[in-house]
């Protein structure tokens, strides 16, 4: 995790976002709808311009804001983008509009360890992003995984959820479940046999899981 001077020092630097952009950041806050923090946002443009992907799936919509940012950074992608929650899926809908990307981004709605599975006969894409319901992480990394391209990867957020899985100690009874879940993804996934992952500390913790090429 960042230390607060830090983070704060680095979202200061970002370059200004759209004011739609903004406003749907506004609205997140306002709303308590968890979003991905604008320092891991701007980290994740910067992977997806360098991977330059064809094909990008989401796990965990929201809003909307995470998809609209990945293609604000790939133009030409095709993202397909997944919400189990019925107001947030109608409220997404209604941005992608409002962006005029319906044709880019496709949501689809429901719960995403069924939809999952009817997606296994899908091209590969190139980038996976998972930011969904923590304590299945695993399972969402587990179906997702025949679906990634070779040499593609996988993205997770929340990883060090607010610096509690570098610490359990510390740990608000309410959420060591959730710690537990996550510290044991972590041990997994970067014993994982055909993955190379990075856990980088920055806004609540992003793992880059890079998949091995397959000969």
């Amino acid at each position: 995790m960042n230390d607060s001077n830090s983070g704060h020092y680095l979202e200061k630097m970002i370059p200004k976002r759209t004011a739609s952009i903004e406003r749907l950041e506004k609205k997140a806050k306002n709303d308590h709808v968890p979003i991905m923090d604008v320092v891991s946002m701007h980290f994740v443009q910067q992977i997806i311009r360098l991977k330059q992907p064809k094909r990008i799936l989401e796990i965990g919509t929201a809003i909307g804001y995470s998809a609209l940012r990945m293609l604000e950074a790939q133009p030409n992608a095709e993202i397909i983008t997944i919400e189990k929650d019925e107001q947030r899926y109608q409220e997404a809908k209604g941005h992608i509009r409002a962006h005029q990307v319906e044709q880019q981004i496709k949501i689809l709605s429901g719960d995403a360890l069924e939809v999952l599975k009817n997606l296994q006969n899908e091209a590969f894409f190139d980038v996976i992003f998972i930011d969904a319901a923590k304590s299945q992480y695993r399972r969402f990394f587990e179906l997702v995984t025949p679906l990634l391209a070779n040499e593609g990867i996988i993205i997770t957020d929340n990883v060090l959820f607010r610096g509690y899985v570098a610490n359990e100690r510390i740990v608000p009874s309410r959420y060591k479940k959730m710690v537990e879940k996550i510290n044991e993804y972590n041990h997994w996934l970067m014993q994982h046999p055909l993955f190379t992952t990075t856990i980088v500390p920055i806004g609540d913790g992003v793992a880059i899981s890079s998949k091995q090429s397959q000969s």
